[in-house]
Protein backbone atom coordinates (compact mmCIF):
# COMPACT_ATOMS: atom_id res chain seq x y z
CA UNK A 1 0.00 0.00 0.00
CA UNK A 2 0.96 3.67 -0.27
CA UNK A 3 1.80 5.62 2.87
CA UNK A 4 3.39 8.90 3.98
CA UNK A 5 6.78 7.98 5.40
CA UNK A 6 9.12 10.09 7.57
CA UNK A 7 12.70 10.02 6.28
CA UNK A 8 14.15 12.85 8.35
CA UNK A 9 13.64 16.49 9.17
CA UNK A 10 11.27 18.07 6.61
CA UNK A 11 11.51 14.93 4.48
CA UNK A 12 8.16 13.18 3.99
CA UNK A 13 7.79 10.77 1.07
CA UNK A 14 5.01 8.63 -0.35
CA UNK A 15 6.31 5.08 -0.50
CA UNK A 16 5.01 1.55 -0.89
CA UNK A 17 5.02 -0.26 2.45
CA UNK A 18 3.63 -3.67 3.50
CA UNK A 19 -0.13 -3.86 4.02
CA UNK A 20 -1.09 -4.12 7.69
CA UNK A 21 -2.25 -7.46 9.04
CA UNK A 22 -4.10 -8.62 12.13
CA UNK A 23 -1.54 -9.27 14.86
CA UNK A 24 -3.64 -9.63 17.99
CA UNK A 25 -7.22 -10.88 18.45
CA UNK A 26 -8.45 -7.40 19.42
CA UNK A 27 -7.12 -5.79 16.20
CA UNK A 28 -9.06 -4.43 13.26
CA UNK A 29 -7.91 -3.33 9.81
CA UNK A 30 -9.43 -0.08 8.54
CA UNK A 31 -9.44 1.12 4.94
CA UNK A 32 -8.70 4.83 5.30
CA UNK A 33 -11.27 7.11 3.67
CA UNK A 34 -9.96 10.45 4.97
CA UNK A 35 -6.84 11.45 6.85
CA UNK A 36 -5.35 14.79 7.82
CA UNK A 37 -2.17 16.61 8.73
CA UNK A 38 -2.32 17.73 12.34
CA UNK A 39 -0.43 20.70 13.71
CA UNK A 40 1.41 18.31 16.02
CA UNK A 41 2.60 16.40 12.93
CA UNK A 42 4.69 19.47 12.18
CA UNK A 43 6.69 18.84 15.37
CA UNK A 44 7.70 15.52 13.80
CA UNK A 45 8.22 17.12 10.40
CA UNK A 46 10.57 19.70 11.90
CA UNK A 47 12.50 17.16 13.96
CA UNK A 48 11.56 18.23 17.48
CA UNK A 49 10.09 14.99 18.85
CA UNK A 50 12.55 12.29 19.97
CA UNK A 51 12.13 8.66 18.99
CA UNK A 52 11.41 9.09 15.27
CA UNK A 53 13.00 6.53 12.95
CA UNK A 54 13.44 6.70 9.21
CA UNK A 55 10.60 4.78 7.60
CA UNK A 56 7.96 5.51 10.24
CA UNK A 57 4.46 5.93 8.76
CA UNK A 58 2.89 9.23 9.81
CA UNK A 59 -0.64 10.29 10.65
CA UNK A 60 -3.03 10.11 13.59
CA UNK A 61 -6.22 11.74 12.28
CA UNK A 62 -8.26 9.32 10.20
CA UNK A 63 -11.52 7.59 9.54
CA UNK A 64 -12.66 4.82 7.23
CA UNK A 65 -14.29 1.42 6.87
CA UNK A 66 -13.49 -1.69 8.88
CA UNK A 67 -12.48 -4.47 6.48
CA UNK A 68 -11.17 -7.11 8.89
CA UNK A 69 -11.44 -7.85 12.62
CA UNK A 70 -9.72 -10.14 15.09
CA UNK A 71 -11.59 -12.99 16.70
CA UNK A 72 -11.89 -11.17 20.06
CA UNK A 73 -13.58 -8.05 18.64
CA UNK A 74 -17.16 -7.79 19.91
CA UNK A 75 -18.35 -4.27 19.08
CA UNK A 76 -16.52 -3.52 15.83
CA UNK A 77 -17.74 -5.37 12.74
CA UNK A 78 -16.63 -5.61 9.13
CA UNK A 79 -18.37 -2.86 7.16
CA UNK A 80 -18.60 -0.41 10.06
CA UNK A 81 -17.79 3.20 9.23
CA UNK A 82 -15.58 4.46 12.03
CA UNK A 83 -13.44 7.28 13.32
CA UNK A 84 -10.19 6.03 14.84
CA UNK A 85 -9.04 7.66 18.06
CA UNK A 86 -5.51 8.99 17.64
CA UNK A 87 -4.53 7.64 21.05
CA UNK A 88 -4.31 3.87 21.58
CA UNK A 89 -5.82 2.62 24.84
CA UNK A 90 -6.69 -0.84 26.13
CA UNK A 91 -9.87 0.15 27.99
CA UNK A 92 -9.10 -2.28 30.82
CA UNK A 93 -6.19 -1.01 32.90
CA UNK A 94 -6.49 1.10 36.06
CA UNK A 95 -6.07 4.36 34.12
CA UNK A 96 -8.54 3.50 31.36
CA UNK A 97 -11.18 2.48 33.90
CA UNK A 98 -10.86 5.97 35.40
CA UNK A 99 -11.25 7.52 31.92
CA UNK A 100 -7.59 8.50 31.90
CA UNK A 101 -7.16 6.82 28.54
CA UNK A 102 -4.12 8.86 27.55
CA UNK A 103 -2.25 7.30 30.47
CA UNK A 104 -3.03 3.71 29.45
CA UNK A 105 -0.57 1.27 31.01
CA UNK A 106 -0.71 -1.41 28.32
CA UNK A 107 -0.16 0.16 24.90
CA UNK A 108 3.27 1.76 25.22
CA UNK A 109 5.72 -0.29 27.30
CA UNK A 110 8.67 0.42 24.98
CA UNK A 111 8.00 4.16 25.12
CA UNK A 112 8.37 4.12 28.89
CA UNK A 113 11.97 2.96 28.52
CA UNK A 114 12.70 5.74 26.03
CA UNK A 115 11.06 8.25 28.39
CA UNK A 116 13.25 7.11 31.27
CA UNK A 117 16.37 7.49 29.13
CA UNK A 118 15.31 11.04 28.25
CA UNK A 119 14.50 11.87 31.88
CA UNK A 120 10.84 12.32 30.97
CA UNK A 121 9.51 10.03 33.67
CA UNK A 122 6.65 7.73 32.69
CA UNK A 123 5.44 7.68 29.09
CA UNK A 124 1.78 8.10 28.27
CA UNK A 125 -0.38 5.92 26.05
CA UNK A 126 0.64 5.10 22.51
CA UNK A 127 -0.30 7.30 19.56
CA UNK A 128 -0.61 6.40 15.91
CA UNK A 129 2.27 7.60 13.76
CA UNK A 130 3.93 9.63 16.51
CA UNK A 131 7.44 8.31 17.20
CA UNK A 132 8.68 5.39 19.24
CA UNK A 133 8.36 7.48 22.39
CA UNK A 134 4.64 6.91 21.79
CA UNK A 135 4.78 3.27 20.79
CA UNK A 136 6.09 3.29 17.24
CA UNK A 137 2.71 2.34 15.73
CA UNK A 138 2.24 2.91 12.00
CA UNK A 139 0.04 5.91 11.31
CA UNK A 140 -3.00 6.60 9.19
CA UNK A 141 -1.66 8.74 6.35
CA UNK A 142 -1.92 5.58 4.35
CA UNK A 143 -4.40 3.43 2.48
CA UNK A 144 -4.90 1.03 5.40
CA UNK A 145 -4.12 0.91 9.12
CA UNK A 146 -4.07 -1.69 11.89
CA UNK A 147 -6.03 -0.56 14.93
CA UNK A 148 -5.13 -2.33 18.19
CA UNK A 149 -7.90 -2.65 20.80
CA UNK A 150 -10.36 -1.78 18.06
CA UNK A 151 -13.44 -2.13 20.25
CA UNK A 152 -12.07 0.74 22.34
CA UNK A 153 -10.38 2.84 19.66
CA UNK A 154 -13.02 2.84 16.90
CA UNK A 155 -16.10 5.05 17.16
CA UNK A 156 -18.92 4.03 14.83
CA UNK A 157 -20.54 7.03 13.13
CA UNK A 158 -24.05 7.41 11.74
CA UNK A 159 -24.67 7.29 8.02
CA UNK A 160 -26.35 10.70 7.92
CA UNK A 161 -23.11 12.49 8.86
CA UNK A 162 -20.45 13.11 6.23
CA UNK A 163 -16.82 12.07 6.54
CA UNK A 164 -15.84 15.73 6.86
CA UNK A 165 -18.17 16.22 9.80
CA UNK A 166 -16.80 13.35 11.88
CA UNK A 167 -13.11 13.09 10.89
CA UNK A 168 -11.89 15.43 13.62
CA UNK A 169 -13.57 13.50 16.44
CA UNK A 170 -10.40 11.40 16.62
CA UNK A 171 -8.16 14.30 17.64
CA UNK A 172 -8.52 18.05 17.23
CA UNK A 173 -12.18 18.51 18.22
CA UNK A 174 -11.74 16.60 21.52
CA UNK A 175 -8.42 18.40 22.06
CA UNK A 176 -10.02 21.83 21.72
CA UNK A 177 -13.05 20.84 23.77
CA UNK A 178 -11.04 19.35 26.64
CA UNK A 179 -8.85 22.47 26.65
CA UNK A 180 -11.96 24.62 27.06
CA UNK A 181 -13.54 22.31 29.64
CA UNK A 182 -10.32 22.46 31.66
CA UNK A 183 -10.94 26.19 32.04
CA UNK A 184 -13.96 25.53 34.31
CA UNK A 185 -15.93 28.16 32.42
CA UNK A 186 -18.61 30.06 34.32
CA UNK A 187 -21.19 32.53 32.98
CA UNK A 188 -19.55 35.86 32.22
CA UNK A 189 -16.05 34.45 31.77
CA UNK A 190 -13.54 35.74 29.25
CA UNK A 191 -11.28 33.10 27.72
CA UNK A 192 -8.11 33.95 25.79
CA UNK A 193 -6.92 31.44 23.19
CA UNK A 194 -3.29 31.77 22.15
CA UNK A 195 -2.90 30.23 18.69
CA UNK A 196 -5.71 29.95 16.15
CA UNK A 197 -4.61 26.83 14.33
CA UNK A 198 -7.02 23.90 14.10
CA UNK A 199 -6.98 23.04 17.82
CA UNK A 200 -7.27 26.71 18.71
CA UNK A 201 -10.28 27.05 16.39
CA UNK A 202 -12.03 24.19 18.18
CA UNK A 203 -11.05 25.60 21.57
CA UNK A 204 -12.68 28.90 20.60
CA UNK A 205 -15.95 27.26 19.56
CA UNK A 206 -15.88 24.87 22.50
CA UNK A 207 -15.47 27.73 24.98
CA UNK A 208 -18.55 29.31 23.42
CA UNK A 209 -20.49 26.04 23.62
CA UNK A 210 -19.57 25.84 27.30
CA UNK A 211 -20.92 29.30 28.04
CA UNK A 212 -18.02 31.76 27.83
CA UNK A 213 -19.27 35.33 27.45
CA UNK A 214 -16.23 36.39 25.41
CA UNK A 215 -13.42 34.57 23.65
CA UNK A 216 -10.30 36.47 22.65
CA UNK A 217 -8.36 34.84 19.81
CA UNK A 218 -4.66 35.65 19.45
CA UNK A 219 -2.53 34.87 16.40
CA UNK A 220 -0.57 36.59 13.63
CA UNK A 221 -1.89 34.73 10.57
CA UNK A 222 -4.70 36.66 8.83
CA UNK A 223 -6.60 33.56 7.63
CA UNK A 224 -6.64 32.07 11.11
CA UNK A 225 -7.80 35.32 12.68
CA UNK A 226 -10.55 35.62 10.06
CA UNK A 227 -11.76 32.09 10.86
CA UNK A 228 -11.82 32.96 14.57
CA UNK A 229 -13.72 36.17 13.85
CA UNK A 230 -16.29 34.16 11.88
CA UNK A 231 -16.96 32.26 15.11
CA UNK A 232 -17.61 35.52 16.97
CA UNK A 233 -14.27 35.79 18.76
CA UNK A 234 -12.53 39.08 19.47
CA UNK A 235 -9.33 38.83 17.48
CA UNK A 236 -5.94 40.26 18.39
CA UNK A 237 -3.05 40.24 15.95
CA UNK A 238 0.00 39.67 18.14
CA UNK A 239 2.12 41.75 15.76
CA UNK A 240 0.12 44.93 16.40
CA UNK A 241 1.50 46.44 19.58
CA UNK A 242 1.67 45.47 23.24
CA UNK A 243 -0.37 42.28 23.58
CA UNK A 244 -0.48 42.33 27.39
CA UNK A 245 -1.74 45.90 27.44
CA UNK A 246 -4.47 45.13 24.93
CA UNK A 247 -5.61 42.10 26.95
CA UNK A 248 -5.72 44.27 30.06
CA UNK A 249 -7.74 46.89 28.19
CA UNK A 250 -10.27 44.26 27.13
CA UNK A 251 -10.64 42.89 30.67
CA UNK A 252 -10.63 46.07 32.73
CA UNK A 253 -7.10 45.40 33.93
CA UNK A 254 -7.98 42.06 35.50
CA UNK A 255 -6.85 39.70 32.75
CA UNK A 256 -8.72 36.78 31.13
CA UNK A 257 -10.34 34.30 33.49
CA UNK A 258 -8.50 31.48 31.71
CA UNK A 259 -5.89 31.25 29.00
CA UNK A 260 -5.46 28.41 26.52
CA UNK A 261 -2.04 27.73 24.99
CA UNK A 262 -2.98 26.05 21.71
CA UNK A 263 0.48 26.54 20.20
CA UNK A 264 2.99 24.36 22.01
CA UNK A 265 6.66 23.77 21.45
CA UNK A 266 7.10 25.67 18.18
CA UNK A 267 5.71 28.99 19.38
CA UNK A 268 7.34 31.97 17.70
CA UNK A 269 7.88 35.31 19.33
CA UNK A 270 9.50 38.69 18.83
CA UNK A 271 11.83 40.58 21.08
CA UNK A 272 14.55 39.29 23.36
CA UNK A 273 12.71 36.16 24.51
CA UNK A 274 11.76 35.21 20.97
CA UNK A 275 15.38 35.43 19.84
CA UNK A 276 16.53 33.61 22.97
CA UNK A 277 14.17 30.65 22.40
CA UNK A 278 15.00 30.37 18.73
CA UNK A 279 18.75 30.27 19.34
CA UNK A 280 18.58 27.84 22.25
CA UNK A 281 16.27 25.48 20.38
CA UNK A 282 18.47 25.58 17.27
CA UNK A 283 21.49 24.67 19.43
CA UNK A 284 19.46 21.95 21.22
CA UNK A 285 20.04 23.72 24.53
CA UNK A 286 16.27 23.91 24.86
CA UNK A 287 13.84 21.54 23.14
CA UNK A 288 10.71 23.72 23.22
CA UNK A 289 9.86 27.38 22.64
CA UNK A 290 7.42 28.47 25.38
CA UNK A 291 6.59 31.97 24.09
CA UNK A 292 2.82 31.39 23.98
CA UNK A 293 2.90 29.73 27.38
CA UNK A 294 4.77 32.67 28.91
CA UNK A 295 2.20 35.08 27.47
CA UNK A 296 -0.65 32.96 28.83
CA UNK A 297 0.85 32.92 32.33
CA UNK A 298 1.53 36.64 32.37
CA UNK A 299 -1.89 37.55 30.96
CA UNK A 300 -4.12 35.29 33.07
CA UNK A 301 -5.95 36.87 35.98
CA UNK A 302 -5.11 36.02 39.59
CA UNK A 303 -6.60 32.69 40.57
CA UNK A 304 -7.22 31.81 36.92
CA UNK A 305 -6.45 28.72 34.86
CA UNK A 306 -3.87 28.08 32.16
CA UNK A 307 -5.00 25.21 29.93
CA UNK A 308 -2.38 23.61 27.67
CA UNK A 309 -3.49 21.46 24.72
CA UNK A 310 -0.42 22.58 22.75
CA UNK A 311 2.15 19.78 22.54
CA UNK A 312 5.43 20.12 24.44
CA UNK A 313 8.14 17.58 23.81
CA UNK A 314 10.83 18.11 26.41
CA UNK A 315 12.39 21.03 28.25
CA UNK A 316 11.84 24.78 28.34
CA UNK A 317 13.80 27.69 29.78
CA UNK A 318 12.87 31.05 31.28
CA UNK A 319 9.61 29.71 32.70
CA UNK A 320 7.86 32.42 34.78
CA UNK A 321 7.07 30.21 37.76
CA UNK A 322 7.23 33.24 40.07
CA UNK A 323 4.33 34.91 38.28
CA UNK A 324 2.34 31.66 38.25
CA UNK A 325 2.93 31.18 41.99
CA UNK A 326 2.22 34.79 42.88
CA UNK A 327 -1.08 34.75 41.01
CA UNK A 328 -2.14 31.33 42.28
CA UNK A 329 -2.68 29.92 38.81
CA UNK A 330 -4.01 26.44 38.10
CA UNK A 331 -2.41 24.50 35.25
CA UNK A 332 -4.28 21.80 33.34
CA UNK A 333 -2.62 20.00 30.48
CA UNK A 334 -1.81 16.72 28.82
CA UNK A 335 -2.66 14.40 26.00
CA UNK A 336 -6.40 14.51 25.31
CA UNK A 337 -8.75 11.83 26.64
CA UNK A 338 -10.03 11.19 23.12
CA UNK A 339 -12.09 8.11 24.00
CA UNK A 340 -13.93 10.02 26.74
CA UNK A 341 -14.87 13.05 24.68
CA UNK A 342 -15.51 11.70 21.18
CA UNK A 343 -18.93 10.09 21.90
CA UNK A 344 -20.12 13.24 23.68
CA UNK A 345 -19.00 15.46 20.81
CA UNK A 346 -20.58 13.15 18.24
CA UNK A 347 -23.89 13.93 19.96
CA UNK A 348 -23.27 17.67 19.55
CA UNK A 349 -22.52 17.21 15.85
CA UNK A 350 -25.64 15.10 15.38
CA UNK A 351 -27.66 17.80 17.16
CA UNK A 352 -26.25 20.36 14.68
CA UNK A 353 -24.62 22.41 17.44
CA UNK A 354 -21.39 22.50 15.43
CA UNK A 355 -20.15 21.36 12.03
CA UNK A 356 -16.42 20.58 12.40
CA UNK A 357 -15.89 20.70 8.63
CA UNK A 358 -15.57 24.51 8.92
CA UNK A 359 -11.84 24.15 9.61
CA UNK A 360 -10.95 22.45 6.28
CA UNK A 361 -9.20 24.77 3.84
CA UNK A 362 -7.31 22.36 1.56
CA UNK A 363 -7.93 18.91 0.06
CA UNK A 364 -5.22 16.76 -1.49
CA UNK A 365 -4.58 13.21 -2.62
CA UNK A 366 -2.25 10.92 -0.68
CA UNK A 367 0.42 11.48 -3.34
CA UNK A 368 0.25 15.23 -2.70
CA UNK A 369 0.84 15.00 1.06
CA UNK A 370 4.59 15.84 0.95
CA UNK A 371 3.89 19.15 -0.78
CA UNK A 372 0.95 19.72 1.59
CA UNK A 373 3.31 19.34 4.56
CA UNK A 374 5.50 22.09 3.10
CA UNK A 375 2.48 24.33 2.55
CA UNK A 376 1.05 23.76 6.03
CA UNK A 377 4.43 24.16 7.71
CA UNK A 378 5.05 27.42 5.85
CA UNK A 379 1.53 28.71 6.50
CA UNK A 380 1.18 29.25 2.76
CA UNK A 381 -1.91 29.77 0.58
CA UNK A 382 -4.15 30.48 3.57
CA UNK A 383 -3.75 26.91 4.79
CA UNK A 384 -5.39 26.14 8.13
CA UNK A 385 -6.27 22.44 7.76
CA UNK A 386 -5.37 19.84 5.13
CA UNK A 387 -7.29 16.63 4.56
CA UNK A 388 -6.25 13.86 2.19
CA UNK A 389 -8.26 11.11 0.51
CA UNK A 390 -6.10 8.01 -0.01
CA UNK A 391 -8.45 6.33 -2.46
Amino acid sequence: MKAAVWRGRQDVRIENVPDPALVNPHDAIVRVALTAICGSDLHLYNGFVPGMRSGDVLGHELMGEVISVGRACERVKVGDRVVVMCGISCGRCWFCKKELYSSCDNTNPAGSQIALELAYGHAGAALFGYSHLYGGYAGGQAEYIRVPFADVGCLKVPAELSDDQVLFLGDIFPSGFMAAENCNIEPGDTIAVFGCGPVGQFAIRSAQLLGAERVIAIDSIPERLAMAADAGAIVLDENHGDLMRRLDDLTGGRGPDACIDAVGLEAHGTGIFGAYDKIKQALRLETDRPMALRHAIMACRKGGTVSIPGVYGGFIDKFPIGAAFSKGLTFKMGQTQFHKYAPRLLERITAREIDPAFVITHRVSLDELPSAYKMFNGKLDGCVKVVAQPG
